[in-house]
């Protein structure tokens, strides 16, 4: 069993910063990579970000250069560092333990964090 853990969101001004943190515990040795989605109000989950264990990265093509996805194995906590906030960027951001196979990002079903509420204002 894998349990994922989301903080660091909160209100922000746009223009501004915030870092997600994603902590992992339980089986984390099984952990391939987590990747980082998003859920706005209305809309459907859409990947940010992901990373492998060996640094591998897949980016959504639109927010490429604002966002930066990274991971410090010793710790099982994998980051998300949001630049240059949009009010469109207010979403809840979940994280999720899935794997990549042949460079391609695949989530888990079952293995989702709670998730945690980013808020930017215009």
């Amino acid at each position: 069993q894998v349990q994922l853990v989301e903080s660091g969101g909160g209100l922000v001004q746009a223009g501004g910063s915030l870092r997600l943190s994603c902590a992992a515990s339980g089986t984390t040795f099984a952990i391939n990579g987590i990747g980082w989605y998003r859920q706005a109000p209305g809309k459907q989950r859409e990947l940010v970000a992901a990373i492998s264990r060996a640094g591998t990265t897949n980016y959504a093509d639109s927010l490429k250069g604002r966002f930066t996805i990274s991971r410090d194995n010793a710790e099982n906590t994998v980051y998300l560092q949001m630049n240059s906030l949009k009010p469109e960027d207010t979403a809840v951001y979940h994280c999720n333990a899935g794997a990549f196979f042949s460079g391609t990002w695949y989530p888990s079903p079952i293995y989702w964090g709670q998730g945690t509420q980013v808020t930017v204002s215009s």
